[in-house]
Parts: structure tokens; C-alpha cells; sequence
């Protein structure tokens, strides 16, 4: 393990609101969601668990284990996990790491004699890494309908494969694509490194420290009372689909196990959130599983929505260790992971800023489990309830707040340089510092209040300083030297809307909710494509509903603002700019305030 350090004062992310009633309140509300989903698909079987604040809150099973048999599914049914095993492999790997016994950027062959004369695709490849093998940029293809039924291959015949050569899709490092075939080889190195098989090292090393005592590679491990058989459904009837034996490919889909077994593992990983001093627990330290649940390899980026009238749903995700790891528009930073195999469908997803995490099993070939898990979110997060830690404002932000307060109210040149670094002046003169905000003083006035920082990490933030004359939108970034000082620093002044703005503003809410042509012409000068204006407020109306004037972001109150609008699926910023004289509005565009945190 590496060796300890120095910290220093660090403010620690935490729930604004500690009561999670509201989300235990919409538990009833799960089971049906499940129910549908399985009559839906033809689901012999299902299982499903959700974790809160390193606890299984709430577990439920739907349907049968076994046709012939037809034993109720509950949480304590065995269930294979298919590729949701792939972490507990990364786990291992990072494991060994921190150990000192491999090196995740050491090419593979000082791990793998086998792949020692591997033939790559083009004369300037690397030799592949550890690190690609767990980011799937290896270059291997995509292996899905072949390797999912090699689960039980020999130690020997994996070795032949290797020694033969491997096909490759990309050069290595250049792109992510899906590879079995390479958490195969990471088995391996689990085994070789460890000088024990792969599975008894994983169950030994991980699953029993974590009290995954239900949670077997072998089938004959599972008693049959409790295992959840794998089906298809073919021709209106479920066909028994019996499992492979436990092999060499095991270190990328071969797990059974449970949901209350495997809610052990899901508070496992999101317990290594928010980082902090307290004692390390279990397997690996908290920094090797947050590092596991980084994007380290670009998947996707998507725009989609479930029905024309519905926000639009923006995202991005990508590989990590052995689980993907992305942002998106409603639920913000999420890690996950799904699974399938012949006669299995499985997927969890896992909110570490939020401390919570779901997981489905299904008995059933290819089941799309993620469906199902996100419906609950979205009922999770109607209840008001599903809320993302807040990082509070460390004691340099606010000094640094309090400070930038009195130079406003009493201006003072050696104050300011005792709280700036030099490049904050090679920016804007001290000088022209002073100037600022002596102008600022004139036009606004008096200090009335300040609001709370809202910190975005412990050395940047922002807050309003409410005045007589309008508010103004304080940021600052920090630098990295001791003590922090500002070497950023910035002002947006907001002036209390004129009337004519709020007739602009006004009359714009009203089109974005029903075009009128006759008030469009009146409203816009004439240089303004109202026809495209008019498809713009359309899409408006059906990404956010109804909208109404919110905070004054911006402007000088006369002839240019942002604000932003309000409205029943979410908020959008608008910038508008009216022609002095004529009151027409000569300038309209409008952007999306930043509503998700990306990846800690």
C-alpha cells in the first residue's frame, strides 16, 4: 500500500439535507415499474435492489426462478451477472497495483509470455498495456456473440489463442471498442501475478471481505433452490438455456450472485465518495476505486428524447476500470455497468455523488436492465428527495469573500495585493483593479448582503453582492500556492430590469408559449428572422413547458439583460438586447444554464 501523507483542511462534500424519507416514500412506486417491465418482455424471472447511503434500502423479486420448479424470485436468488463481473476483475488488478506486484502501464507481455510475439496492426504500435486492457483500448474487436460462449474455456486452449495471435480491430490506444477477450487476459494476469487461480483469488481477496458469501464461479457451488435458471423466449415459450461451466473467461462474465450480496459491492464502491481521512475499509483503498470509476476512454456523446414534448436527455459516458462512467442532463455523474449472456440480462447504475445505486437481474437472454433501473430514478428524483452532496466553501474562499466584501465598501491597494497573486495584475493593473470597483460603488451603491458561496471545488466559487442599485455576481478561482490567493477574479454586474425590457421579456414568454405573428412584427426589428425565431420558441415551448421570468443574471436594465426563464422541465438562460429609441429587440439567443456536475 503506498505509504501515508500529509493533508491539510479540506472541506468535505456533504448532504444539505440528511433525510431520505422522500425517497423511501416512493418505494411503492418500484414494484409496478418492475412488473410492467417484466410482462413486457416475457421475464421468467427478476431481481432488484436499491442501495442509499451504504445500506440496501429496499429489495423485491418478481416472477420464478425455474419454470419446471417455479420458485419465487426473491433477493436472496442466484442470478449470473454476465459482464457486470468485469469490475470485480479491474478490482483485482488495482489491488495487486497497490500491492506493488504490476504496473497498469507495464506492456502485457512482462505479465503474459504468450503475447510476447504478438504481431500488431502497424509498425508504430506500442506494445499493449495493462491500462488499455482495462480501458478497452487494446485495439481488439468488439467480441460479444463469440466470447460469450467461451466462458468455460481451458487454461491451455486460452494460451494457444494467445500464442496464435490476436485479430485486431484499431491499433492499440487509439479508440475505445468492447474487448471480452481482453478482460480474459486480465484474468490471466490475476492468476500469474498472484500465483493463484483467478477465481480463488477474487473470491478470497474480494467477495469475502465484503461478506459476498452467496456469490460463487461455480455453478455447482449454488444450491439449486435458489439458483434463477437462464431462458429464452421462443415461439411463446421459455426454452431452458443450461449454463457454462466456470473456465478461463470467467474474469469477464462468469459471477453468481445475489441481490442482497451484490448491494454489498454496489455501497462498497460508492463509499469510496466523498474522499476523506476516515480509516480505509475492505479490498482496496478509496483512491483505487474512485480511480476505477473515472472515464478514461470516450463512448458516446447522444442527444434523445422519449417522446416529442419531453426534454431532451444529453449525455456522454465512457470506459473506466471494468465500469462506465459518464454525465448527464437529469442525474449528473453516474457509473455503471450491464450484463449479458445466454439466458441473462443484468445492469446497475450507481450515483456516487448522491450515495445511491440500483441494480436489476434478469433470467432472461439480453434483457435490457438499464430500462427499468432508469424509470426508478426518475421516480426517485420527482420526490424532490434524490439530491447530489454539496461541496461547502473552504476558509480561503471565504476569507477571500470576505475581503473582496470591505475592498468594495472601503477600497485599499495594500488589502487587495495581500489576497491577489502578481498575474491577477498583469491581467488588469492594480490601478485599473481600484477603478473597477470604484465603478462599480458608483453605479450600484451600497452593500445591502452577500450571499452564500456556492463553491464548485475548494478554490473556486462564486456568490451575489446584493446593493442599493442591482446585484453583482462575484467569481474566483484560487491558485495553487500557500496560502491560495485570487488569481482570478471576476464581475457581472445585473441592473434591475427598465420597463421597457419587461415588456420585451413579457411579450417573448407569451410567443415561446403561442406564436402570434402580428406581435411578432411589432416586437422584432426587421433584420430578425422571425420564421426561425419562431421554430426556435417552438422547441422552446416543448423542451421546458411554460415559461416565466426568473433572477436577472446581467445587463445594464436599459437596453440588454440575461435572464433566466423558468419553466415546468427545467430553466434556460435568455440574452436579449433592445434598440434604443425604437424599443424593438434587435438581439435574442438563448443557452442552457450548467445544471449536472461533471466527474469529481
Amino acid at each position: 500500500m503506498p505509504r501515508e501523507h500529509k493533508t491539510t483542511a479540506f472541506p468535505l462534500p456533504q448532504f444539505s439535507n440528511t433525510d431520505r424519507s422522500n425517497l423511501i416514500a416512493a418505494f411503492p412506486k418500484v414494484e409496478p415499474i418492475y412488473k410492467k417491465f417484466g410482462e413486457k418482455h416475457h421475464i421468467p424471472g427478476l431481481a432488484y435492489g436499491i442501495v442509499i447511503d451504504g445500506e440496501l434500502a429496499f429489495a423485491g423479486g418478481i416472477g420464478i426462478q425455474n419454470v419446471a420448479n417455479p420458485t419465487p424470485v426473491n433477493p436472496d436468488s442466484v442470478f449470473r451477472i454476465a459482464s457486470m463481473s468485469k469490475s470485480f476483475t479491474a478490482m483485482a488488478i488495482v489491488k495487486l497495483r497497490d500491492e506493488g506486484k504490476l504496473r497498469l502501464d507495464e506492456a502485457v507481455a512482462e505479465y503474459v509470455p504468450e503475447l510476447s510475439k504478438l504481431s500488431y496492426p502497424t509498425r508504430d504500435s506500442a506494445p499493449i498495456t495493462l491500462r488499455q486492457l482495462l480501458t478497452m483500448t487494446a485495439g481488439f474487436p468488439q467480441d460479444d456473440p463469440w466470447a460469450d460462449r467461451q466462458l468455460d474455456v481451458a487454461p491451455d486452449t486460452l494460451s494457444t489463442w494467445m500464442r496464435g495471435g490476436i485479430s485486431f480491430s484499431n491499433p492499440p490506444g487509439v479508440k475505445y471498442e468492447y474487448s471480452n477477450f481482453g478482460f480474459g487476459i486480465l484474468g490471466r494476469i490475476v492468476s500469474n501475478v498472484s500465483g493463484m487461480p483467478y477465481q480463488q483469488y477474487i473470491v478470497g481477496n474480494i467477495l469475502e471481505p465484503l461478506g459476498m458469501t452467496s456469490s460463487t464461479y461455480d455453478i455447482r457451488q449454488v444450491a439449486p433452490e435458489r439458483y434463477a435458471m437462464g431462458y429464452d423466449f421462443v415461439d411463446d415459450q421459455w426454452v431452458e438455456v443450461p449454463p457454462l461451466n466456470d473456465g478461463e473467461f470467467g474474469s469477464m462474465g462468469g459471477l453468481f450472485t445475489t441481490i442482497n450480496d451484490f448491494s454489498r459491492y454496489m455501497a462498497y464502491l460508492l463509499t469510496a465518495f466523498p474522499p476523506r481521512d476516515d480509516v480505509e475499509s475492505g479490498p482496496v483503498r478509496r483512491s483505487s476505486r474512485r480511480e476505477m470509476m473515472q472515464l478514461y476512454s470516450q463512448r458516446i456523446v447522444s442527444s434523445s428524447r422519449q417522446t416529442p414534448d419531453s426534454p431532451a436527455l444529453v449525455m456522454s459516458d465512457g470506459y473506466g476500470f471494468g465500469l462506465v462512467a459518464g454525465v448527464d442532463s437529469v442525474l449528473g455523474y453516474s457509473v455503471a455497468h450491464g450484463g449479458g449472456l445466454p439466458g441473462y440480462g443484468t445492469y446497475y447504475r450507481l450515483l456516487p455523488e448522491h450515495g445511491v445505486g440500483i441494480v436489476t437481474f434478469t433470467n432472461l437472454t439480453y434483457m435490457p436492465a438499464a430500462v427499468p433501473i432508469n424509470e426508478v430514478y426518475a421516480v426517485l428524483k420527482k420526490t424532490g428527495g434524490l439530491n447530489r452532496r454539496i461541496i461547502p466553501p473552504a476558509a480561503p474562499l471565504v476569507a477571500v469573500q470576505e475581503a473582496i466584501a470591505h475592498l468594495y465598501d472601503r477600497w485599499d491597494d495594500d488589502e487587495m495585493k495581500s489576497i491577489s497573486t502578481e498575474s491577477l495584475f498583469l491581467d488588469l493593473s492594480l490601478e485599473k483593479r481600484r477603478a473597477e470597483f470604484e465603478d462599480l460603488r458608483a453605479n450600484f451603491g451600497e452593500r445591502l448582503s452577500v450571499t452564500p458561496i456556492q463553491a464548485e471545488n475548494a478554490l473556486r466559487g462564486s456568490w451575489h453582492m446584493k446593493c442599493k442599485g442591482g446585484s453583482i455576481e462575484i467569481s474566483v478561482t484560487l491558485s495553487p500556492t500557500v496560502p491560495p490567493l485570487v488569481q482570478h477574479l471576476e464581475f457581472t454586474a445585473a441592473k434591475p430590469l427598465g420597463q421597457s425590457l419587461k415588456r420585451a421579456i413579457t411579450a417573448m414568454t407569451h410567443l415561446i408559449g403561442q406564436w402570434d405573428e402580428t406581435q411578432a412584427q411589432n416586437l422584432f426589428v426587421r433584420s430578425l428572422k422571425r420564421k426561425s425565431l419562431q421554430a426556435q420558441f417552438e422547441a422552446l415551448r416543448v423542451q421546458y413547458g411554460d415559461l416565466k421570468l426568473g433572477d436577472v443574471l446581467e445587463g445594464d436594465g436599459k437596453t440588454k439583460t440575461s435572464v433566466r426563464l423558468l419553466g415546468s422541465r427545467g430553466s434556460v438562460d435568455m440574452h436579449i438586447s433592445i434598440k434604443s429609441g425604437s424599443k424593438r429587440v434587435q438581439a435574442v439567443s438563448f443557452t442552457r444554464p450548467q445544471e449536472t456536475a461533471f466527474v469529481p
